[in-house]
Parts: C-alpha cells; sequence; structure tokens
C-alpha cells in the first residue's frame, strides 16, 4: 500500500468565534474519524500543529534566513496533517472526502509520500 500525506489547510480566523464546547464537538469528530481509520487499518500518523506561526526557513546568497511566520492574519496555514494508507489516489481521495476538515472550511492537500528505503 501507498502512503499518503493529508496537509490541512485552513483560514485560522474561522474558528475565532466559536466556544470553548462547540471547538470540543469539532475536535471529536476528527477524533471519531481518526479512530476510524486505525480500526481500518489506514491511518499511520497525524497531528495538529500548533497555532502559533512556528518559523520559515529559506536560503539567499549561501546563508540561511530564519523569520517567523506564518501569522495569524495569514489567510491560509497548514493546521495539521494526517498520514494514511491506501491503494492509489482515488482510494486516498475517498478516504480523504470524509475528514471533517471538509466541512469546516478547510482545504485538504492530498500528496502521496515518496518512499526512498
Amino acid at each position: 500500500m501507498a502512503q499518503f500525506i493529508l496537509l490541512l489547510h485552513e483560514n485560522p480566523a474561522s474558528f475565532a468565534d466559536v466556544s470553548a464546547e462547540e471547538i470540543q464537538r469539532v475536535i471529536g469528530e476528527y477524533s471519531a474519524w481518526r479512530e476510524n481509520l486505525e480500526k481500518q487499518g489506514r491511518i499511520v500518523g497525524s497531528n495538529k500543529l500548533r497555532d502559533e506561526g512556528g518559523k520559515s526557513l529559506s536560503a539567499q546568497n549561501g546563508e540561511v534566513r530564519v523569520v517567523d511566520g506564518p501569522y495569524a492574519e495569514a489567510k491560509e496555514v497548514v493546521g495539521g496533517y494526517f498520514v494514511i494508507q491506501a491503494a492509489d489516489y482515488p482510494e486516498a481521495v475517498e478516504i480523504s472526502t470524509g475528514c471533517p476538515h471538509l466541512r469546516y472550511g478547510g482545504r485538504i492537500e492530498l500528496r502521496e509520500i515518496h518512499d526512498l528505503h
């Protein structure tokens, strides 16, 4: 089976006005979806990324440049990821369509992982 990564893109402002109880309900939906994939032997791993922006590294004129970001003001950030197993892209797409992320205005970037071993 091939492995695929689902990069969960989201607008940081989407949940700004949502209550703590509603956030917990949404987290429960993600957890249930993940648990279902675990039962099927499809999940390899997943994590939610911290809301603080992290760091962005680039190389310029032979020097590594490190800046804060992306910032919360960004229109879209990667908020987390899932790594799944599927036979091919059509099956990975089918699995991904059940992710709650799509119901909350998020976008999923689906990429096959190239096994270098």
